[in-house]
């Protein structure tokens, strides 16, 4: 009898190769050797029972897929017990419902990326089945499906009532917290300005409390939709597929944020080593900052600050480089693609930027200019109020404030007239021309009397006079003085209110001024009369309120 059966089933067996092999099948189905072997899935009713992966008795995987459906659709309805039995044979492993041949599976249908078993590929489509059937029974039970009605239009109501709910809820918390930022954002006030404006900071908070709203909505509305699919047996793996996705979103969610946890700590603590190492340097540069030393060494206090920037930027860098590998995300495309397009940006755009950065770094250690200094660069003269790193700002005696790229300051002759002084003062120097029937001795004591009445110019260093050309019609006198450091006033008022002393004491003694040409001795001396100092419109009282001091 035992090998009656085993010949009956060898029968069947064949039987179903036959008829599935005798169907024609189309060119796309013949695989070249070595080729990938195609996955064909077994569905039933919406729900996967099996895939099939390799032939069987020279049949493709897709044409058993087509029996196989066809087979279980028949059995499916016809099923009166639904018992699921796995049949073992020599060809493989036998899929029966209620005693009838159901589907075959083979060795090769196992899954191999999870070293799956061909016992465990039918147990797990044993179970499929039996799911199966059980779902049909259920969908030909109309008062089950009324229960699903229900419950499904009593979810419907939940949702609703949760939604409108939401939505006062929302409103209500509008309302409130554009209530509090209104009271409490002009009380936040950074060196007596609003640091928070009102209304910028009202219309964010309403775009997080709408997207806090809408990501609600769209969760309520995603779970409601997987209930209700899940309540009827066409549609239950749909409801099901929805729920699983949003759970192993949550779940890949969830292992990614642990899997970095690790990394993370790992770079938080090479960012505070870094800020550490700045904080304990950070007293030595203070200190050296708030010294006079100006030795002119590589390191004083004019270089300090911007050695520190420097050695900041420096660590925070080291730090940068070290932590890439353990931020979060280091290793995908779309983080390689973003270092690929700032390198980009920095190759295409930054020469001039460092370039100028380079620049100001030379002018900071090679104390060209210091902040303070009244120099003079290309045809402008000024006291210099900034040293950035891409620019340098000037200052000029009427007020004016002029910026120049540090390669420019970099690449013309400038003039320090502070480098010469004593102390924080600048130089002041002006050229006159006198002939040579004026005795030097007589032209030198008339310059330093000049400096002498001009307010800002300082005693001590004495101003000093220099024969800097015997031309050919007269010669040419050059007047050196300091002014005096403690008073803040322009190097072009002072200057202006020498040069008016100067004409007034060479009024006084008669001698002519020969700039700025010489070309024939005139019949008078072109002096200003000793009785007439002042004229109309000039008053001698307003000639001394309105007189350079």
């Amino acid at each position: 009898m035992k090998f009656v059966k085993r010949l009956g089933w060898a029968i069947g067996l064949w039987s179903v190769a036959v008829a599935v092999w005798a169907q024609p099948a189309p060119a796309t189905d013949t695989q070249a050797p070595g080729a990938a072997t195609t996955e064909v899935p077994v569905v039933v009713a919406n729900r996967t029972v099996t895939v099939f992966r390799a032939p069987y008795l020279g049949v493709p995987p897709e044409r058993r897929a087509q029996r196989t459906e066809a087979i279980l659709s028949e059995l499916l309805d016809r099923a009166v017990q639904g018992e699921v039995t796995v049949q073992v044979e020599p060809q493989g492993h036998v899929l029966l419902v209620d005693g009838e041949l159901a589907l075959v599976l083979v060795p090769a249908d196992a899954d191999p990326l999870r070293a799956q078993t061909l016992a465990q590929a039918s147990a797990a489509a044993r179970d499929a089945l039996r799911l199966s059937l059980a779902e049909t029974r259920e969908g030909r039970d109309s008062q089950r499906l009324l229960w699903g009605l229900g419950r499904s239009a009593l979810a419907t109501l939940i949702a609703l009532a949760i939604g409108m709910a939401a939505w006062r809820a929302r409103r209500w918390a509008t309302v409130r917290l554009e209530r509090f930022v209104t009271q409490s954002a002009p009380g936040v006030r950074l060196a007596g300005a609003e640091l928070l404006h009102t209304e910028r900071l009202v219309g964010a908070v309403r775009l997080a409390v709408r997207a806090l709203w809408w990501t609600l909505a769209l969760v309520l509305a995603y779970e409601w939709l997987g209930y209700v699919l899940r309540q009827f047996p066409y549609t239950r793996p749909w409801g099901e597929q929805l729920t699983r996705y949003l759970l192993d979103v949550a779940d890949r969610i969830g292992h990614g944020v642990l899997g970095a946890l690790p990394n993370l700590v790992i770079a938080i603590v090479i960012f505070l080593i870094a800020r550490g190492v700045i904080a304990l340097f950070r007293p030595f540069f203070t200190r050296l900052a708030a010294t006079d030393d100006r030795q002119g060494g590589w390191l004083d206090a004019d270089t300090a600050r911007p050695t520190q920037r420097l050695f900041g930027i420096a660590v925070w860098l080291f730090a940068a480089v070290m932590a890439y590998p353990y931020l979060p995300g280091a290793q995908s495309e779309a983080f390689k693609g973003l270092s690929l397009l700032i390198g980009l940006m920095v190759t295409l755009g930054g020469s001039s930027l460092f370039g100028q950065a380079a620049s100001g770094l030379v002018l900071m250690y090679s104390r060209t200019l210091r902040v303070g200094e009244y120099v003079r660069i290309n045809e402008h003269e000024g006291t210099v109020t900034e040293m950035g790193a891409f620019i340098t700002r000037m200052r000029t005696g009427l007020g004016e404030e002029l910026t120049f790229p540090n390669s420019l300051v970099l690449g013309s002759v400038s003039k320090n007239y502070s480098r010469a002084v004593h102390g924080r003062g600048f130089v002041v120097d002006t050229t006159v021309t006198i002939g040579y029937d004026t005795p030097w001795r007589q032209v030198e004591a008339m310059l330093i009397e000049a400096a002498r009445r001009t307010p800002g110019v300082l005693a001590v260093p004495a101003p000093r006079v220099f024969h800097i050309a015997l031309s050919d019609f007269y010669p040419e006198y050059r007047l050196v003085c300091q002014a005096i450091p403690s008073e803040p006033r322009p190097r072009a008022e002072v200057l202006s209110a020498l040069h008016a002393n100067i004409q007034d004491v060479f009024n006084e003694c008669g001698v002519q001024i020969m700039s700025p040409h010489y070309l024939a001795d005139p019949a008078e001396a072109k002096v200003v009369p000793p009785g007439q100092p002042y004229t109309e419109p000039v008053r001698g009282a307003d000639a001394h309120t309105s007189a350079p001091r």
